[in-house]
């Protein structure tokens, strides 16, 4: 067969489907002359087909069966376990429900139009989680089980995950040293409670509903957050600490507890380990901890993410330094921590400086610092430089019992580098010499033969 004929075959059999379709489907209306007959032949019904969701009411429940009202399509019949749960959420039918049903067979051994509530139900859950979605619409999810990643949720009657990134802050495991089995110990404390989320992924193909909480309070967080500006003074309580620093949850200025315009939630914002104090903190729970009543600064508003200040409502040290030190002299100061590029030192509670290796090097050379002074004690320091507004100060490690040592050591190397550049001096001054006698030498050769050639 040419391509030809197979292309007009194809167009012809695209032509001829959609009023075969029409004609079965009017197949369907019993053909007689009778005044019905002929009143739904002229009606033109528009007939299901099988796939198709109907609405229906329940006129009738038994223990295997319901029937449901189709109003012009008749009578139609659902099975088995669709009469127990074919209402996702564990809704029970009962007499008189509007319910959706996916049409399944157009007429069975009864006679009946056959239904499944359970299919239609499952596919309006999916287009209703979807639709909520697209409109961002916040919802109630009850939490069934929890794992190390997160919480199990359903909604519609649809399986869901709530991972542990996007619970709100309220809700959030804060395990200081990140152990899983605490921090599901902490999440399985939420099974069972309703929380407000909003769905931000559906995959209907794959059965996966993704939703969070930190979403969904977004909105709320907003209008407090719209309360707040850099440089307020808030008061809160510490929530948790961290490596990194202190969780304080507290409430904008003229709002109190139980408020309803906003339901009295509290924020929570984060002191970083470098704005909880002046001085160095290597471990922030050495001077914090969960339930500590304080006072903080806002230095930074970045959507839902607030930065606090707790060291900004301090007095800075720094602005006295330049009248307390001043470069070229020596002071006592204790060694904080040892590293590779130097050692910070601590000249009163809140100033500090860095003797960086390089110069110790020069000051002592052949020496590493961890020979000459350990962390926890006091040593004599000479400040090199100062710069209050940076924060900064240079400091070089001043050894008295040392120091004849040292002295002693670049005095031998002074000799030492003397005696080479004498030697060089010497060695230049020879050369020139030897040269100046060959040269003397060659030239009285050269008269010589002159006056030889002339006799």
């Amino acid at each position: 067969m040419s391509n030809n004929i197979l292309d007009n075959l194809v167009d012809s059999v695209k032509k001829e489907a959609p009023q075969k379709k029409e004609e079965a489907k009017k197949s369907l209306i019993p053909e007689d002359n009778s005044v019905m007959g002929k009143l739904l032949q002229a009606a033109n019904v528009d007939f299901p087909e099988i796939g198709d969701v109907l609405d229906g009411v329940v006129i009738d429940i038994s223990p295997h069966s319901v029937l449901l009202d189709l109003g012009s399509f008749g009578t139609g019949i659902v099975y088995g376990k669709d009469t127990r749960d074919g209402l996702r959420g564990n809704t029970k039918l009962k007499l008189g429900d509007q319910v959706h049903a996916t049409l399944t067979n157009l007429e069975n051994e009864d006679g009946y139009i056959e239904l499944s509530i359970r299919e239609a139900s499952y596919e309006k859950a999916w287009e209703d989680l979807e639709s909520k979605k697209d409109n961002e619409e916040a919802v109630d999810t009850r939490v069934l089980d929890a794992n190390k990643g997160g919480l199990m949720v359903e909604i519609n009657g649809i399986g869901g995950f709530l991972p542990v990134s996007q619970l709100a802050s309220e809700h959030y495991p804060r395990v200081e040293d990140g152990n899983k089995n605490k921090i599901l110990e902490k999440l399985k404390r939420l099974v069972g409670q309703t929380l407000l989320v909003k769905i931000i992924d559906t995959y209907r193909d794959e059965e996966k509903l993704i939703v969070s909480e930190k979403a969904a309070m977004s909105e709320k967080e907003q209008v407090m957050i719209s309360r707040l500006k850099e440089g307020d003074t808030i008061e809160g309580e510490v929530s948790g600490v961290v490596d990194f620093g202190a969780f304080v949850k507290f409430l904008p200025a003229g709002v109190k507890e139980g408020d309803d315009s906003i339901d009295g939630d509290k924020l929570e914002g984060l002191v970083h380990i470098s704005e909880l104090a002046w001085q160095l903190i290597d471990n922030p729970r050495e001077i914090i901890k969960v339930g500590d009543k304080i006072k903080a600064k806002i230095i930074g508003i970045d959507e839902a993410r607030i930065s606090l200040s707790i060291r900004a409502l301090a007095q800075d040290p720094w602005k006295e330094a330049q009248n307390k030190y001043e470069a070229g002299k020596v002071y006592t100061g204790k060694v904080d921590k040892i590293n590779h590029f130097g050692a910070f030192v601590y000249l009163d509670a809140n100033i500090h400086g860095l003797a960086h290796v390089s110069e110790f090097s020069e000051m002592y050379p052949g020496k590493k610092m961890e020979e000459m002074m350990e962390a926890g004690k006091e040593y004599n320091w000479k400040v090199l430089s100062i710069e209050p507004k940076d924060h900064r100060m240079g400091l070089v490690l001043v050894d008295d019992s040392l120091g004849a040592e040292v002295k002693e050591g670049k005095k031998s190397a002074k000799k030492e580098k003397s005696e080479k550049t004498e030697k060089k001096a010497t060695k230049k001054v020879a050369k020139k010499e030897t040269v100046k006698k060959e040269s003397s030498s060659a030239k009285a050769t050269a008269d010589e033969k002159k006056v030889s050639f002339v006799n």
